[in-house]
Parts: structure tokens; C-alpha cells; sequence
């Protein structure tokens, strides 16, 4: 699979948990809420990130990819904490 398409499948799953995470956020204590913000910083970053891969030559793909990947596994993580606090 190449990059590109790596970077779309994250694209669309952390999409998927941060629209069901956003709902629920508004209601959330104000901890949450900063580490909200913090994310959507991070998700700006994220997509940002992907367009570059998509756009990127084969050579220095690889290491915006390995950049990418890093970057949805962070935003992972803090969905799931979110997630944890919202419970």
C-alpha cells in the first residue's frame, strides 16, 4: 500500500472518532476541553501533513509519511483519553 493511500485510511478513521468525540465535548469538564483544543491543533497539523504526502516526491514522502504516521498515532491517543473521560 502506498503512502498515500496510508495517509488517507488514517485521514478518514481519526475523522470518524473526532466527529463522534466533538459531540460530546461540549459537555465535558473543562480539563477535557483543553486537551480538546490541544488535539484540534494537532488535527490541523494532521491534515496539513497529508495533503504533503499526497504531494510529496517518492524520497521525501517516506519521511513525511513516517512524520504522518506518528502524528495520527498521537491524535489516537488523545481521542481515546478523551474518549476514557466522556464514559
Amino acid at each position: 500500500m502506498d503512502m498515500k493511500n496510508t495517509s488517507e485510511q488514517w485521514l478518514q478513521k481519526l475523522k470518524t472518532e473526532r466527529d463522534e468525540i466533538r459531540v460530546r465535548v461540549h459537555l465535558a469538564a473543562a480539563e477535557v476541553q483543553d486537551e480538546w483544543q490541544e488535539l484540534e491543533k494537532r488535527w490541523e497539523h494532521f491534515q496539513a501533513k497529508s495533503r504533503e504526502v499526497s504531494a510529496a516526491a517518492s524520497e521525501s514522502a517516506e519521511e513525511v509519511g513516517t512524520a504522518l504516521d506518528l502524528l495520527a498515532s498521537e491524535l489516537k491517543a488523545g481521542y481515546r483519553r478523551i474518549r476514557k473521560h466522556l464514559h
